[in-house]
């Protein structure tokens, strides 16, 4: 099942020599999503390359598990750390909204609520 693209960002991967990962990051990679004191789990899509090197930065599509959490508290220019864990791995900037209200009032109707 292809994604939704909830938010296009910006993330840069700390080297490993700064505490970020060991090896190469490949679309799918779910780390969490770390803003205002809370993690959320967002697989990565890395359209440009087939693999993200630490120290590498990247353009990536996020898609959200749970969309709906996110409506009205993220938006374009906004910084957010990438954690494994309570380890920060990278960081990076929203760069725009893209599917993140239709996905939001998918999960809405697939949970059983109102749209």
């Amino acid at each position: 099942m292809k994604r939704p693209r909830d938010i296009e960002v910006e993330l840069t991967f700390l080297p490993t020599e700064h505490g970020g990962r060991r090896g190469p990051a490949f679309s799918d990679y779910r780390p969490q999503f770390y803003y205002a004191g809370h993690d959320w789990d967002a697989p990565h899509e890395y359209p440009d390359v087939a693999q993200v090197n630490p120290g590498d930065t990247v353009r990536a599509f996020l898609c959200f598990l749970s969309p709906e959490e996110h409506i009205g508290k993220i938006k374009p220019g906004m910084a957010f750390l990438i954690r494994e864990g309570n380890r920060v791995v990278g960081y990076g900037t929203i760069v725009r909204l893209l599917d993140l209200e239709a996905s939001a009032m998918a999960a809405r109707l697939r949970r059983g609520g109102v749209g």
